[in-house]
C-alpha cells in the first residue's frame, strides 16, 4: 500500500533536529550579494557540503538508524552519498552497512564509503540494477535490514530536518515565497515539504530534476511512478530511472511544480557557485539554483539547498 504523506510526522521532523548527530545540524544558510546578482533575486542558500560525508544524506541516515534500533547488518543502494550516511551513522551507532553501487559510480564515493567501513559491492548499469541486486541479497535474511532511501518516512523525516533550520532563521521574517529543492529518490523533498506546509503553508515548494533523468517529473504528473528506460545525466545524485512508488506519493501531495534542467546548466551553476561562494558542489547540489535561473520560480525572495559536494573526475574535467 502507497504510503501518504500523512505517514511523515512533522513531530518526528522537529526531533530529528534536535537528535541527529550534531555534525549534520545547523549547517551554514545565507544570501550572497554576487550569487544574487547573478540570479536577479535574493535566494538563500543552505549549505550541506561541510560535513564528514559532504552531504545532507547524514540527516536522514542517522535519524532512521536511531528509530530502527540494533540490528546486525543493513543493506542498501546508492550512488554514494546515501551510503557515506548510513556507513558513518552506522559505525557511530554499531550497525554494519553492506552498499551495493552501480559499476560506473563515482570511484571517490565508493572509496569514502569503504573508508567509513562500509562493505561496497558494484554490479549493475546503473542505481536501480544495484538496487535489486541489494534487495535480492538481503531477501529472507534474519539478519539483514534492506533499507530503501525515499521509501523509509525516517529518512525523509531526519532530511526534513533542513526545513526546520531553513525557516527557523525566518521566524522574526517572512518565511521565504519559495523553496526550490534537487528531487532524487524523493526523500528531501518529501521531509521539507512536510515541514513548510505545517509551518509556512503559503511558501511554494519546486522540486527540480535532470532532463536526462526525469522519472520522478513524470510520475509526479502522471500520479504514479513512471520509469525510464535508462538515463543520461552527470547529476548521479538525482539519476533515478525506476521511481519508488511512496516517494511519488509524498510529492504528488507535497509538492507544487517539478521543473527540469540540463547537465550544461547544472554545470554552469556549478561555476557560479565555485566563483561567488567559493564552493565546489556537485551538478545535482546546483540543480535548484539552475532552475531559479531557467525557469520564471514564483516569488522574490528564494531558498535552495545545496545538497553535495562530493565531486567526480568527470565533472572537474568539465569544469575547465
Amino acid at each position: 500500500m502507497t504510503q501518504s504523506a500523512l505517514s511523515l510526522s512533522p513531530e518526528r521532523i522537529e526531533r530529528a533536529a534536535r537528535e541527529i548527530d550534531p555534525v549534520f545540524r545547523n549547517t551554514p544558510q545565507f544570501a550572497d550579494d554576487h550569487l544574487n546578482a547573478v540570479l536577479g533575486r535574493e535566494v538563500v542558500v543552505k549549505v550541506e557540503t561541510v560535513n564528514p560525508i559532504r552531504s545532507f544524506k547524514g540527516r536522514g541516515a542517522d535519524f532512521f538508524l536511531r528509530q530502527l534500533g540494533r540490528v546486525p547488518q543493513v543493506v542498501c543502494a546508492s550512488a554514494g552519498n546515501f551510503g557515506q550516511g548510513l556507513a558513518y551513522a552506522g559505525r557511530a551507532l554499531g550497525v554494519d552497512v553492506h552498499v551495493f553501487s552501480a559499476e560506473r559510480a563515482n570511484p571517490d564515493k565508493v572509496a569514502r564509503m569503504r573508508s567509513l567501513g562500509a562493505r561496497v559491492t558494484l554490479g549493475g548499469a546503473d542505481f536501480d540494477e544495484a538496487k535489486e541486486a541489494a534487495r535480492e541479497y538481503a531477501a529472507g535474511q534474519a539478519d539483514r535490514v534492506f533499507v530503501e532511501d525515499g521509501h523509509e518516512p525516517g529518512i525523509a523525516e531526519g532530511a526534513g530536518s533542513i526545513a526546520v533550520e531553513l525557516l527557523g532563521s525566518s521566524r522574526e521574517s517572512a518565511p521565504p515565497d519559495t523553496v526550490v529543492v534537487p528531487l532524487g529518490n524523493g526523500a528531501l523533498v518529501a521531509g521539507v515539504a512536510r515541514w513548510i506546509r505545517e509551518v509556512a503553508p503559503a511558501t511554494r515548494v519546486v522540486a527540480v530534476c535532470a532532463a536526462g533523468a526525469p522519472s520522478m517529473e513524470l510520475s509526479w504528473r502522471a500520479g504514479e511512478p513512471v520509469p525510464t528506460e535508462r538515463v543520461d545525466t552527470i547529476a548521479d545524485g538525482i539519476d533515478v530511472r525506476v521511481p519508488v512508488p511512496a516517494a511519488v506519493a509524498w510529492a504528488r501531495e507535497l509538492v507544487d511544480d517539478v521543473v527540469l534542467v540540463d547537465d550544461d546548466e547544472m554545470l554552469a551553476m556549478v561555476r557560479v557557485v565555485r566563483d561567488t561562494l567559493g564552493l565546489l558542489v556537485e551538478p545535482a547540489a546546483a540543480s535548484g539554483l539552475a532552475a531559479i535561473r531557467r525557469h520564471d520560480i514564483p516569488g522574490d525572495r528564494l531558498a535552495t539547498v545545496l545538497t553535495g559536494g562530493n565531486v567526480s573526475a568527470q565533472v572537474l574535467a568539465r569544469l575547465g
